[in-house]
């Protein structure tokens, strides 16, 4: 069994959200479950968050998404490849 997950490290929320969900979006196929943390709540919520994207697909089009992720100010993304023998 193999797993493809995306690990995307987003360090000013604020400055970078709207630009990381139209990416996401764009690629919303590929991505079967996602999962955002980001420390504190109300008046505590940090500025900066981890999202965890099962993704599936074509390793090609997971490469892109990745690529296109690093390429916005203050995101890095990071694709891992899981087997189970």
């Amino acid at each position: 069994m193999e797993k493809t997950v995306l690990l995307v490290l987003v360090g000013n929320r604020k400055e970078s959200a709207v630009t990381v969900q139209k990416i996401l979006t764009d690629w919303g196929c590929t991505i079967k479950t996602r999962l955002g943390l980001h420390e504190g709540v109300l008046d505590n919520c940090t500025n900066s968050g981890l999202l965890i994207l099962d993704i599936v697909g074509e390793k090609e089009k997971n490469e892109e998404m990745t690529r296109k992720l690093n390429l916005v100010h203050d995101v890095k993304a990071q694709l891992v490849n899981l087997v189970l023998k």
